[in-house]
Formats: C-alpha cells, structure tokens, sequence
C-alpha cells in the first residue's frame, strides 16, 4: 500500500487531473473513515482519466487543497484528531454539527408589565351557613376533606338554592364542580316525593371530554353516599353502547355526557326522555361550543326543550367566549352573572370581591382578561426550531430527573405529535439496567416516567392513564388538549406548552391544571424566534410571564456526563462552558437521530409527525397568522426538531396517499384539500366515540347508516368534523 502511494505521490499530471470539488469530497469521505487513526489518511489512486479539462497543479498544491477542505468541514465540531495525542478516539466527530449553525437571533422580549387579575380562592365561610342537610355536610368534611367554602362556592350555592339560572365565571381549579353538585343533590334529596330510579334524568351535565365526565361522576357520587335512592350516571364515547342503553332503561337520576354521545343517544335510543328534568348544567361552556359542537347543543336543546320547558340552567367557565354569551342567550332565563375578582380589580366590591348581576354575560374588557391563580408562575423560554427538541428534552431531565416529585404536564397540538415524542422519549431518555441499549442514555434515572393521553386512544387505556397519572407522584404526562379542560390531576408542579396554544383562553386552561386550590405551580410556554409577539399578545390579556433563557435549560447536560462528546465517557468534564453545552446538546440530538433514522419505518414515522405538526400550524386563527404562519417555518430546521436530518421532499406523498385510500371508502365526504380548519384538526379529541374513523367499537344498525331506518328530518345528521363523516 506504501509503495502505491509513492508511486502515485511521484506522478502529478494524475492529481493535476482532479476537479477541486471532487477532490474535496473523496478527502472529506477519506477523513471519516480514518478519522480514528493517528495515521495520515492516505491518498486513493487516480485510476481513471478525467474527461473535463481541469488548472494544473503542483502536489503541494493539491495537498494544501486537502488539507484546508479538511480543516474547513472539521473545525466547527472542534474534534479534530491529533497525532501526538494518545486519547484520539476519546473524542470522536459528532454528526450533527450544524445544531448550533445558521439559527435566527433570538429577539429581546420587551413586554409591558400589566396587573393580572386575581381571584382569592379561600374563604372562612364554613358549609352549614347554607341550611344544607346534616349528612351532605358530613360528608363534604369527612369524605371530600373540606370544611370551608371557596369564593366561587360561597356566592353560587346560595343562588342556585333560590332556583335561578346562573353564569359562573371563575379561575381553574376555584372549586366549581362542587359549585353546582352541592345544590343538586341538595334539591333532589329534599323533594317531597322520593325520586325512584325508574323516574329517569332529574338532572343533566354536559361537559366536553370523556376523562372531565368520569371525574364529575366521581364526585357526584361521592356525595350521594348518604343517599343511596338517587343513582348518577355516565355517558360517553368509547364505551359500549349496549350497556349505556341498558342502564339508561333501568334509570339515570342524575346523567352526566359529552355531546356527541348523547346526541347518538337521543337519535339511537328510544328509552330516554327528558319530561322530569330540572337542571340542565353546561360544564366548561366555552370548550363545549368549540371545535363544532354548537350543533350538537342545538339538538340536545330541542329533544330538552320538546318535554320540558320549566328547569334551571347552569353555565359554568373559567373564561368568557362570545359563544358562550351565545348559548346563554339561548339557554338562561333571567340569569345572575356571578364573577369572582381581586378586591384591586374590583374596587366597587371591595368587600365581596365578587359581582353579581341580574343581566347578559359580561363583555369588552371583561372578556378580554382573565384570572390567574396567585401561587401560579409564569414563563417563557425562545428557542430556535432546531433546538426544541433538545431543550424539552433537558427541561424534563431537569425537573423529573433531578429534581424530587416533579409532575409534569406537556402540551401538544395533534395526536400525533403526542404519540411521537412519547415513543422518542421511551425509548431514548429511559435506559435500562446493565449495559445501555442502542440509542439510549445509560443514565436516566428510575425517576423519568412518561405516560401519554390523546383523543385517538382506546377508552380504556385514556381511563387508566388518567387514573395512574391522578395517583402518582411523579411522571411525565404527555398529552392533547383533551386534558386541558377542567381535570383535577393532583400535585402538578410544571405545564410546558411545546405547541403555543390557540387563543388566550385556551392558555389559561392549559396552565390551569397547575396551581389548583391554592397550590403552587409552574408553567412554560417554548417559543421559536418567529413567535415572540406571541408574549405581547398575552400581554393585551394581562398575562405577565418572565423569560427563562435557553441557555439555563440547555446547562442541566453538563450535570451527567453520559451526554460528553464521546462515547458514554466516565470521565467528568474539568471546564463546563458555552462550547462544553452545545456539544453535549450536540450529542443528546445525535442520539435522538440514530433512533429515527434507525429504520426506514422511524423515519417516515417522523415525517408523518412532522406533517403533523405543520397541518396544526396552519389551523391558527387569522388575529395570530401574524405570528404563526406556515411561510415562517424553515423545513429544514423544524425537521431538526423531529430527529430527520435533512428537509423531507415528499411530505404530499404521505396526504395523497391517504386521499387515495379515502376515495376507495363509500360514503366518505370529500375533504377541502390542503386546508384543515381546527375544528377538524382536533375535533377527534372531543368525538362521542361513535364516528368509524375514530372510535375502535363496532358499529351497529343505526339510524341513518346505510341498511338503517331514517332519520326524521329535526334529527338529520350533522357533519362531524376531523373524520369527514355523519355524526352518529
């Protein structure tokens, strides 16, 4: 091989042949390959005559020409090899070099400083002021562990006690599940005539998501033990519908549902009727009006209104939407508007702290702010797109790994996303006993626990998420905003929005699983450089929060030394320095690229995430295409964050395909191409569970369906948007 070399060294005409670009590639292949050696990596025979004419060169030359495209492609990872140093592999090149290359600068976040409006939680008042029955109150303290009223509670009960109609607007976790249970079961235990089972609903809760249903049920029934005659009842997609119709001919005293189940129900069902109902409840109002479920509304509100005209009616939010004056125009008779403030926002109460007014719901300001609990903290972190991934990463290691009983909620825009980072991260940031597993960190503690929850898992396994996430201590809680309304999870110290939410409202409720009845909690909003205007908009909604720098998130690395530029080292770092994080950035988003690109199926796993991603991205509202438009994004930056390490070509491919196979399927909608509203981006999250393309239950002759008897024409099927079909 030696002397090959020499021969070729003493022939220059064949070097003289060689294009420069050409001659740069083979050096920097030649490099990699030999890039372990302490050897000079030798020179490859010319074999063939090259046909384009090409500048005479000297070999000097061409060896300069070598040796400065060599240094010039290995010196940003600062890894280059010595031949004196006995440690050369200690150290290899890193591939993803370029993570730190070619970012857009990171704009200075000049917010104004505005007054946030508070609620005091608490109040002195205890629960027999309000004359209800002994055993109620005996068991509010005993088996729900209270002994004093809220804010919220103190002025609702005694309203809804005097039969009005109400609209109660108060902060998350304030107490308003108890605001209305308490004076339902007060009323229905102290009819005259014993309610009998047979008598059907008395009462009827609507709220938006399947996990908020199962934990008003929880509840409710927690309150009825002493009354034993009156039996609760849940309805919601996912579940077997023959034994919900079952149960319902048995008897529902008190029948709580998400819409799109019980519109199947009221179309499906003959054994259902409405002639005794007394409280028709809208829990979490604004989010039941959203993604298309007005129409929904619309049909339980006729079946309601056909059978009975006299009830109370309840509508309850932590925010004010116009849909919700809406509905309670439609819906509230001669309502008492009940608005818990801070006494510094509301100097016309200051001893109250609490409006009541007999007219419409709130608007202009009032429905411009919102409150936010005191013990709650606020932060945002601006981040390049191609370092989100890394920086959620750190983040969570940070606080569940090194730190004690952190639980943490993350917030993503689509199932898909949810089901991707949750694969990544159980894979990659959970290592195994023993000798650590291809692709994974040998240090990730006992500590990390990641579950996951979105709208397209089966019900029983989104039952046993929330409950194990509900009872656990610590964890990692990946998930839609299918858990962003009303759920109580217990002891959540930090809620990460990965994806900026939709509209102010929709932050609060994010953040609003944290810091619940006075405790205190964290949040993090992550941003790219494109969307900083995103805190001003916050701003104009008097949300504060404080910047944390990307920097102070990235630095927990340098804590382990399983992320050092080597290969799992056991040697500590002596300097931690700006260039010491960024290559142990550098190596954690190396690790998360070889599981990606590990097998062909990964990889478009990715790409279909990514695809994802972008579908939500173009589903912001027009107020914020000014912050978040699909023309801002960099392809191949955004693909970073994904584990892909170049710009995907063919992510049409991916929609084609799936229009072709769609087109084949009978009775399928034609969809509006290229343009996905939200409500059929995330209407799968809130779905009754009865549509073919998300729920895994059989479907049955039903009305409407093909082979099925017809619909009468007040109860034809509406769209159901996200799936393209019928509304069952």
């Amino acid at each position: 091989m030696a002397a090959a070399d020499d021969s070729l060294l003493d022939n220059p005409r064949t070097f003289s042949r060689r294009l420069p670009a050409q001659a740069s590639r083979q050096a920097n292949a030649t490099k990699r390959k030999y890039q372990a050696s302490s050897e000079a990596p030798p020179v490859k025979r010319r074999n063939e005559t090259s046909f384009l004419p090409a500048k005479k060169t000297s070999v000097k030359e061409t060896q300069r020409t070598f040796e400065g495209n060599t240094q010039k492609a290995f010196s940003a990872k600062k890894h280059s090899v010595s031949t004196s140093d006995g440690n050369q592999g200690e150290r290899p090149c890193v591939k993803t070099s370029s993570l730190f290359k070619n970012n857009p600068d990171i704009p200075e976040l000049h917010r104004s400083v505005v007054k946030q409006v508070q609620e005091k939680v608490f109040t002195s008042a205890p629960f027999h002021e309000l004359g209800l029955h002994p055993h109620l109150i005996s068991t509010i303290n005993t088996v729900l562990k209270m002994s004093s009223m809220t804010s919220v509670q103190k002025q609702s009960i005694p309203v809804l006690l005097e039969g009005r109609d109400a609209l109660v607007r108060s902060q998350t976790g304030s107490g308003k599940t108890l605001a209305y249970c308490i004076p339902v079961v007060q009323s229905l235990q102290a009819m005259k005539s014993k309610i009998q089972r047979s008598d059907g609903p008395y009462v009827l809760v609507l709220v938006p998501t399947r996990e908020l249903a199962l934990q008003s049920f929880d509840t409710v029934q927690k309150l009825l033990k002493p009354f034993t005659w009156i039996v609760p009842g849940v309805l919601m997609g996912g579940e077997k519908r023959k034994s919900e119709k079952a149960r319902l001919r048995k008897g529902i005293n008190i029948l709580i549902s998400t819409p799109g189940r019980l519109v199947d129900h009221i179309k499906s069902t003959k054994n259902i009727h409405f002639s005794r109902l007394r409280w028709l409840v809208f829990d979490e109002a604004d989010r039941i009006l959203d993604l298309g479920f007005e129409k929904d509304i619309t049909v339980i509100l006729n079946a309601v209104n056909a059978e009975c005209q006299k009830r109370q009616n309840v509508l309850l939010s932590a925010t004010l939407t116009e849909g919700v004056t809406r509905l309670a125009d439609i819906s509230l008779h001669d309502p008492v508007s009940i608005s818990v403030l801070d006494e510094s926002h509301d100097q016309l109460n200051p001893k109250d702290k609490v409006v009541q007014e007999v007219c419409p719901p709130p608007a202009g300001d009032e429905l411009d702010s919102f409150a936010i609990p005191e013990s709650l903290e606020q932060h945002v972190t601006v981040v390049p797109s191609k370092l989100r991934l890394v920086c959620l990463a750190a983040f969570i290691l940070q606080k569940c790994k090194f730190e004690k009983d952190q639980k943490m909620v993350v917030f993503f825009s689509s199932c898909e996303l949810v089901e991707f980072h949750y694969s990544l991260f159980l894979q990659t940031l959970l290592g195994s006993s023993g000798t650590p597993a291809s692709g994974q960190l040998p240090s990730a503690s006992t500590r990390l626990k990641f579950l996951r929850l979105h709208g397209n898992m089966e019900q029983e396994e989104r039952t046993a998420v929330f409950q194990e996430f509900s009872h656990s201590r610590r964890g990692v809680l990946l998930c839609t905003d299918v858990a962003a309304r009303g759920l109580d999870l217990p002891q959540v110290t930090w809620i990460v929005q990965y994806n900026a939410p939709s509209s102010p409202a929709e932050y609060i409720h994010r953040i609003g699983r944290t810091a619940r009845i006075g405790c205190h909690g964290s949040s993090l909003l992550i941003l790219a450089p494109s969307e900083a205007e995103y805190v001003n908009s916050l701003a104009s909604h008097k949300i504060n929060v404080s910047e944390i720098k990307m920097e102070d998130i990235l630095c927990v690395l340098t804590r382990d030394d399983c992320f050092k530029g080597k290969r799992w080292g056991t040697q500590k770092s002596h300097a931690v320095g700006p260039q010491e994080i960024r290559e142990r950035a550098t190596v954690l988003q190396t690790v998360f690229e070889d599981y990606v690109h590990s097998s062909e199926r990964r990889v478009s796993w990715a790409k279909k995430a990514l695809q994802s991603f972008i579908r939500a991205y173009a589903t912001y509202p027009r107020e914020l295409k000014h912050i978040f438009h699909v023309r801002s994004l960099h392809l191949g930056h955004v693909a970073k964050s994904f584990g892909l390490r170049d710009a995907p070509r063919n992510l049409n491919a991916l929609t084609r395909k799936k229009r072709k196979a769609n087109l084949k399927r009978p009775g399928l909608h034609k969809k509006t191409q290229n343009k996905h509203s939200l409500a059929e981006i995330l209407r799968s999250e809130y779905s009754s569970g009865m549509e073919p393309g998300v729920t895994k239950v059989r479907q049955q002759n039903v009305p409407g369906e093909p082979g099925g008897r017809p619909l009468p024409h007040s109860l034809q099927p509406t769209p159901c948007f996200g799936c393209g079909k019928t509304l069952k």
